[in-house]
Order: structure tokens, then C-alpha cells, then sequence
């Protein structure tokens, strides 16, 4: 109580520059961080021009370079979070104007990064160690966060499906170079049905071409569930209806899907890439070596990592408690919005 008090006294009200809605349907960050604040009694503004504020939360690209200037020359506190660099349209063909969309928007973080902020957010310190790595350690205080869930909406409470087992995919897009992730996700099913004998059904949440779609509908040996764009208030009821959840975000930066998923008990397993080492530890899932270099996206071990799923589906309730268990120790909404608001201070 005393903590609240103290965030009601000296932040009564920031501004959070709007970030792009999540295309796979799932409950964005901003709208997470809006109702914690909420119930902490902190108003929320997406506007420059609409003060008066104590801070601004910067979490995506902007283009109003000025309008944070001058709040800066203001004496507001500008805090930017980081998400991962783009880099996959670096190894992989995705067109010339994706191309170009990920480099002007590493830029352009970049720029606000060494030239206004005040203070940096890294979603993981994986992120954080990306950041420093290509563009130099920064030259303001940051501090890492992780994401975090409504511990009560995001919870194992539910009916899971019955057999075949379901391999759960939830991702924004599995377009611009990300279609390698279901191709890991069908193999992946497969292997499990045909080699460990467990029998296996995938379902995708998230944006995809109909063309990728009827591809794998036509190549898979496995059935597929194509949930396309859904909902966020749905993710929880889908998540407790899956046995496992396949992170398919090569190189992560703090995936969403994976926190959600944990929170329902849904056990996660994937590559140990990117932040996930960092999220699913002990028993809240497995994590296998990628078996090459993941930043050249080089053939993955797909046979190891269905050993690692086989092992959690013959244990569910030890992996599905430790789940939960791991997500109800770390990633609380609670825990993620008082960091936020002592970064914001």
C-alpha cells in the first residue's frame, strides 16, 4: 500500500506513444500496462500535445522525434523500451520494402536510444546484450523488465483438450521471414507422432498467408488448426486447451505467448535462443541447443528438441504445476508495472 501511495504522489499521470496492435490477437503490452496503472490510480495519455504528464513511455518507433524533444527539453523523463533489432530480413529474402521498413526502424530506435531517451527498458537482458552488441552500450541508465500477465485471467484453470495431444503455435506473424517457424512446428509434430508414437495435432494462432497455409495443409503428415487472427481475451481459454506450446521466434526477444502460456501451464518447449533461457527454467518447460548457428538460421536439431516435447507429454502435471509455478514466481502483471513506474520516476 505504502508503494502505491508513493507512485499516486509523485506520478499521477504519463504519456505511453501508442504502439501498433499486436496482429496475432494477443493482449498487447500497452493495454496490459494500461490496466495495472489504472488500478494504481495512474491516468494514461497517448498524446504529446495532451499534458499535463510526469513521463513518457516510448514502446515501439515513433516519428515524433520533436514532440519528444521538446517534452525532454521540458525536463519530462523519457523512457524508451526495447524490443529485439530486426535482423532476419538480413539472412533470409523478404522483399525489398520489408527490407527497408527494418532498417529505417533499427535506425530510428537507435537514433532515440543514443539521442533522447533519459532512460532504457530492454525487455530481457538478452535484449539488452543485442542492443549493446550492434549499436554500442548506451550512454543513459537502463534497467531490464520482463513482461508480465493477470496472474488471474492467465491461469490453469480450464478444460484441456483430450488426445491427440495439441502442439500450440502462437505468434503475431509467420510472415516476413518467419515462416521457418512452422516449418519447425510441422516437423516437430510430425516426429513426435511418427518416431516417439505420441499422436499430435498442431494449431497456429497468428497472421499467415493463405498461400503458406495451404502449402502445409497440403505437405503435413499431422492434422492442423488454423486459428488465424483471434481475440486476446480467447489466448487463455486456447492456451489451456494445448498440451505444449512451441516458441517459434527464432532469436526472442521476450515473447508474450511464452509468459501467457506458463501462466496457464502450459509447458513451453523450444530452442535455448534469444531471451527464453532467461523465461523457462527448472520444469516450466524444455529448451534444447539450437544445434547450429541460429543467426544464420542454420538447419536446427528438430530430433532433439521432439525428444525434450516427448519427455514433458509423458509428465504433464510435473511440467504443467512447474509452469505455472515459474510464472506466478516471475511475470505477475503486478511486478511488471511497479518496475515500469520505478523506471518512470
Amino acid at each position: 500500500m505504502k508503494s502505491t501511495l508513493r507512485y499516486n504522489f509523485l506520478v499521477s499521470r504519463i504519456c505511453i506513444i501508442p504502439q501498433a496492435s499486436n496482429v496475432g490477437g494477443v493482449t498487447t503490452f500497452q493495454q496490459k500496462l494500461t490496466i495495472g496503472l489504472a488500478r494504481r490510480g495512474v491516468e494514461v495519455s497517448h498524446d504529446l500535445g495532451d499534458m499535463p504528464y510526469e513521463a513518457v513511455l516510448l514502446t515501439s518507433g515513433t516519428r515524433q522525434l520533436l514532440g519528444l524533444w521538446q517534452a525532454k527539453q521540458r525536463g519530462i523523463p523519457i523512457v524508451q523500451r526495447l524490443d529485439g533489432v530486426n535482423w532476419i530480413h538480413r539472412q533470409r529474402r523478404t522483399g525489398w520494402r520489408h527490407f527497408l521498413r527494418a532498417e529505417y526502424g533499427n535506425r530510428l530506435l537507435a537514433f532515440v536510444r543514443a539521442r533522447i531517451a533519459s532512460r532504457i527498458v530492454y525487455q530481457s537482458e538478452f535484449v539488452r546484450g543485442w542492443w549493446e552488441d550492434w549499436f554500442g552500450a548506451g550512454r543513459v541508465p537502463s534497467v531490464v523488465i520482463h513482461n508480465g500477465v493477470d496472474l488471474q485471467i492467465y491461469s490453469p484453470v480450464g478444460q484441456i483438450a483430450n488426445l491427440p495431444y495439441r502442439l500450440l503455435v502462437v505468434e503475431g506473424s509467420l510472415g516476413g521471414g518467419y515462416d521457418l517457424g512452422l516449418e519447425w512446428a510441422v516437423r516437430l509434430a510430425e516426429l513426435l507422432t511418427e518416431k516417439h508414437k505420441i499422436p499430435m495435432e498442431l494449431m497456429v494462432v497468428g497472421r499467415l498467408s493463405s498461400d503458406l497455409q495451404s502449402a502445409w495443409q497440403n505437405r503435413s503428415r499431422v492434422p492442423i488448426l488454423w486459428a488465424g487472427i483471434v481475440p486476446g481475451e480467447r489466448i487463455p481459454e486456447i492456451d489451456r486447451s494445448a498440451h505444449l506450446l512451441f516458441s517459434a521466434d527464432l532469436n526472442s526477444a521476450c515473447p508474450n505467448s511464452v509468459i501467457e502460456a506458463l501462466a496457464c501451464g502450459l509447458p513451453v518447449v523450444s530452442f535455448s535462443t534469444g531471451a527464453l533461457p532467461e523465461l523457462v527454467t527448472g520444469d516450466a518447460g524444455r529448451l534444447v541447443p539450437y544445434g547450429g548457428n541460429p543467426w544464420r538460421i542454420d538447419p536446427p536439431d528438430l530430433p532433439g528438441l521432439a525428444a525434450a516435447a516427448a519427455q514433458i507429454l509423458q509428465d504433464m502435471p510435473r511440467f504443467r504445476a512447474a509452469a505455472r509455478a515459474r510464472a506466478v514466481d516471475a511475470f505477475s502483471l503486478g511486478r511488471m508495472v511497479d518496475n515500469y513506474l520505478e523506471a518512470l520516476l
